[in-house]
């Protein structure tokens, strides 16, 4: 979607953005932007800085607007900005980032390769430098790890191996005890694009309908027998697992760390399943970007390189929730409900396995179409038991029209499209 400013909307724009005494490195963020998220970040995160630092936030249509209006006037007040991939990528399109090869090479060591790598945005050079992520987990009470498999490694289950979990507890408790946030307010949407798709297809769109898809599909109806049937009315999992009704779950981390926080000593938390295809995971990445003519550039890698550090990550995760890109050791004082998850997306990011799936890009307002694309089909074959073929093919076509109409290219773990991202 291609934004157009006209001239009247471009002056007042950058009037309104422009003040006449500039800090020395003005950072804006679509990240963090909650007033005590926000005053932690100037107050605790951002001290030790040798300059200045003005942390200004933004919601993410007028980061866009902002973005483009200083580009179009070649009128440049902001050195860094800090912004989810997706936020981040229309920028490069538009070649409006610098290049930060040299930061990139500094950080290989600490930050995985894999992340690095999202940051090039699919260009040859390195376009951004990941900050920040949340993602999905799972978690489990410690009183059913008695009943995993023989031999199984909680931080690299197949889902033969949770299906097998999944019948024993079911067998020894008398009821299943799986959860998943398949309600009206839950993201189990993301599970099938961000997990289970990658996980089985090693795609998410271009493999929607393929028969590594149906062979999938056939795989998680054997899961789901052995999933709470509460589940289609949970939206946040930690209050059914704090409330024992189910003893495993997945979920976001931020809608798991209440009820691990409160009793970390009770559970554990690690990855979700592979597949015949690898692990899929879903990382939230923020980066941290220089827009090409920055007034400050040496003032933005500063802080980038700061933002990168292991206390400062560590420091961030503790204060905002958001989790390390980097491979970090964690302190003995860290909170332990947030050590047991950044454990968990430790564990992920750096698993042999890993097939990361990038959140939805270029859909627009089209976001919630496209979620309801893949929970259509998980109501259809798994809670209405209609044929596998015949409700891929019906989605797929939804599928397809949908990216036609809104032109979005593919993203990972898709291979790259020319045009719309197509459903083969």
């Amino acid at each position: 979607m291609k934004t157009f400013i006209s001239a009247a909307m471009l002056t007042t724009t950058i009037m309104a953005f422009t003040s006449p005494v500039l800090a020395d490195t003005i950072f804006l963020s679509t990240q963090l932007r909650p007033i005590e998220e926000a005053t932690a970040v100037r107050e605790q995160i951002l001290q030790g800085l040798e300059g200045k630092v003005d942390y200004v936030v933004e919601e993410p249509p007028q980061f866009a607007v902002r973005m483009e209006a200083e580009r179009q006037a070649g009128t440049h007040t902001i050195s860094l900005v800090g912004a989810l991939h997706g936020e981040l990528s229309p920028l490069a399109d538009k070649e409006s980032l610098e290049p930060l090869d040299e930061l990139a090479t500094k950080l290989a060591g600490r930050i995985p390769q894999s992340l690095l790598d999202l940051g090039k945005l699919g260009k040859q050079t390195q376009q951004y430098i990941p900050w920040m992520q949340a993602t999905y987990v799972m978690a489990a009470h410690k009183d059913a790890l008695q009943y995993l498999p023989e031999g199984a490694d909680i931080n690299a289950l197949t889902y033969d191996q949770l299906i097998a979990w999944g019948k024993t507890m079911a067998e020894k408790t008398g009821q299943p005890q799986i959860g998943f946030p398949a309600g009206p307010k839950g993201l189990m949407a993301r599970y099938f694009e961000g997990y289970f798709y990658p996980s089985f297809t090693g795609g998410v769109v271009r493999t929607f309908k393929n028969p590594d898809a149906a062979a999938g599909w056939e795989k998680f109806k054997e899961l789901w027998a052995v999933v709470s049937p509460n589940s289609t009315n949970y939206d946040f999992m930690q209050e059914p697992l704090a409330a024992g009704e189910v003893m495993v779950a997945w979920d976001h981390v931020a809608r798991l760390k209440n009820a691990i926080s409160a009793a970390p000593d009770n559970y554990v938390a690690f990855p979700a399943p592979a597949g015949p295809k690898g692990r899929g995971y879903m990382p939230v990445v923020a980066g941290l970007a220089i827009p090409k003519g920055a007034p400050d550039r040496a003032g933005a890698e500063q802080v980038i390189e700061h933002l990168s550090t292991q206390d400062t990550q560590l420091l961030t995760a503790s204060l905002v929730g958001f989790f390390p890109t980097l491979d970090v050791t964690l302190p003995p004082d860290l909170d332990e409900g947030v050590a047991l998850l950044a454990g968990a997306v430790n564990a992920i990011q750096t698993s042999k396995d890993a097939v990361i799936s990038l959140l939805p890009i270029g859909l627009g307002d089209k976001g919630g179409e496209f979620n309801k694309v893949y929970m259509d089909a998980f109501q259809r074959i798994v809670l209405r038991g209609e044929p596998v073929a015949d409700v891929l093919e019906a989605q797929g076509k939804v599928l397809g029209q949908l990216m036609a109409d809104t032109t979005a290219p593919c993203w990972a773990p898709d291979a790259a499209s020319e045009g719309a991202c197509p459903v083969e």
